[in-house]
C-alpha cells in the first residue's frame, strides 16, 4: 500500500495555492531530471502527484506543448490533490534537490520596454540629443535576438567574458577580458505554443500562448557592448550568460498583478492594441554581494508582454514552445530602481558603495541575486525564486 502524507502551507507563503510554478528537480546525481512544482518548502513531483507520464521528462517542453486549456485543466488539478492526501514519494525537502533548467530554450529574443532605461542610457549615449528616444521608440517593441545556448538556471557560475573594446583614449581597439561587466534585471517570458511560419499572434491572443515568466538577469560586458553595436546592436557583450530562475510562475498564477501600462502616446498601431491590461505589478530586487542595492518596479515597463509577441511575430516570424522573450532592464523613475549598473553608477561616474566599498561594475568574485514578488489571488502575495550568478575569472583568446 502506498503511504501517503497532507501537506500544510500558511496561505501568505510565497509559495502557496495562489502560485504552484514548475521546475524541473532530481534528487541524486545522474538521476533523470523530472517536473515538479513547489509548494512551500516542498518540491512535490508531478509525475507521481498526477499519475501523468508528461512530467518524468527532463523538462516542461512537452506539458507546454499542450496547449492553454491543458495548462489550465493541470493548474486545476494540482491545486485539488495539494489539499488532500498525496504520495510520500512524491514529497521532498527543497534543500534536498538539485534544480535545473526547467525548459528547452527554443529561441531568444530581448527587448526593450522600458522608458526609463532607455531614456537613461540615451542621456548617457546621447547627452547632446535633446530626445534621449530614438525616433521609433514609442511606435514598437525594440528588441534583438539573442543567443538561446547560453541561457543558464540559477546557482550557475559566469565566466568573465573577453572581447575587443575601444576606449575612450585608445588608438585602436585591444582585446582582454570587460572591464565593464553589468547586469540587467528583466523578466523573461515562457512561450508555451507558438504560431506558424507566415502567421502571427495579435496581442489580444497573447496569454493563450505565454505560459509562464521567469526572473531574468542579462549579463552585459558594457566594454565589448559599446564597441561592436554600433550600426547592428548587440551581440558579443551580450551572448556569453543569460540566468533565469528555476521556477516558472504561471502567467495564470499572475491575474491579480494585472495592470495598466503606463500611457502610450502616441497611440500605437492596431497590431500592438490591447483590449485588457498587460502590464505586470512585480517588485524586483537586485542584491549585490548580500546587499539590495535597487528595487526595479515592473508594472513602469512602457510595453507589455503581449505586445513584445505580437511585434515579435507579426512579420510572419514563426515561434514555438519554449521561446523566451525578455523584458529588457527594468527601471523606474527613481535612482533606487535602476536595473542596470551603468544605469545606478550614470556609466561609472557615481559609484556606489556596497558593504562599505565604492562599487561602479562587477569585480571578480561577485555575485548577484535577482529576486521578486507579485499580488497573487485573496490578497497573498506570490514569489518567483531567484536567479542567481557568481562572476569568476576566464582567459578568452589572444591578446
Amino acid at each position: 500500500m502506498t503511504s501517503t502524507t497532507q501537506l500544510t502551507v500558511p496561505a501568505n507563503f510565497l509559495f502557496g495555492l495562489t502560485n504552484l510554478p514548475y521546475g524541473v528537480y532530481s534528487t541524486t546525481p545522474g538521476q533523470e531530471p523530472r517536473v515538479a512544482t513547489r509548494y512551500g518548502d516542498h518540491v512535490i513531483d508531478l509525475a507521481l502527484l498526477l499519475d501523468d507520464d508528461v512530467f518524468a521528462g527532463p523538462s516542461l517542453n512537452a506539458f507546454m506543448a499542450q496547449g492553454h486549456a491543458r495548462w489550465v485543466e493541470v493548474r486545476a488539478a494540482i491545486t485539488e490533490r495539494l489539499q488532500g492526501e498525496i504520495p510520500t514519494e512524491a514529497v521532498h525537502d527543497l534543500g534536498a534537490v538539485t534544480l535545473h533548467l526547467p525548459f528547452e530554450v527554443a529561441d531568444y529574443v530581448d527587448f526593450y520596454a522600458s522608458e526609463h532605461h532607455a531614456s537613461n542610457l540615451g542621456r548617457l549615449f546621447r547627452p547632446d540629443n535633446p530626445d534621449p528616444l530614438m525616433p521609433n521608440w514609442k511606435h514598437l517593441p525594440v528588441g534583438y535576438h539573442g543567443r538561446a545556448a547560453s541561457v543558464v538556471v540559477s546557482g550557475t557560475d559566469v565566466i568573465r567574458p573577453s572581447g575587443q573594446r575601444k576606449g575612450p583614449q585608445d588608438p585602436a581597439p585591444v582585446f582582454g577580458p570587460s572591464t565593464r561587466l553589468d547586469i540587467e534585471a528583466e523578466l523573461g517570458f515562457v512561450l508555451g505554443t507558438g504560431n506558424a511560419m507566415g502567421e502571427s499572434i495579435g496581442a489580444e491572443e497573447a496569454e493563450r500562448h505565454i505560459f509562464g515568466v521567469v526572473l531574468f538577469n542579462d549579463w552585459s560586458a558594457r566594454d565589448i557592448q559599446a564597441w561592436e553595436y554600433v550600426p547592428l546592436g548587440p551581440n558579443l557583450g551580450k551572448s556569453f550568460a543569460s540566468t533565469i530562475s528555476p521556477w516558472v510562475v504561471p502567467l495564470l498564477a499572475l491575474d491579480a498583478a494585472r495592470v495598466p501600462t503606463p500611457v502610450q502616446e502616441p497611440a500605437v498601431l492596431p497590431y500592438l492594441r490591447m483590449e485588457q491590461p498587460w502590464g505586470l505589478d512585480v517588485d524586483l530586487a537586485v542584491e549585490w554581494n548580500g546587499q539590495v542595492v535597487s528595487r526595479p518596479p515592473y508594472a513602469a515597463m512602457y510595453w507589455s508582454p503581449a505586445q513584445m509577441l505580437a511585434h515579435q511575430t507579426v512579420n510572419g516570424a514563426p515561434s514555438r514552445t519554449g521561446d523566451l522573450f525578455a523584458s529588457g532592464t527594468i527601471s523606474g523613475p527613481e535612482r533606487e530602481q535602476r536595473g542596470a549598473f551603468i544605469e545606478l553608477t550614470w556609466g561609472g561616474k557615481e559609484p556606489i558603495t556596497v558593504n562599505g566599498q565604492e562599487r561602479t561594475f562587477l569585480e571578480d568574485g561577485d555575485e548577484i541575486v535577482l529576486t521578486a514578488t507579485a499580488p497573487g489571488a485573496d490578497g497573498t502575495r506570490i514569489g518567483f525564486g531567484e536567479a542567481r550568478g557568481r562572476i569568476v575569472g576566464g582567459k578568452r583568446g589572444e591578446a
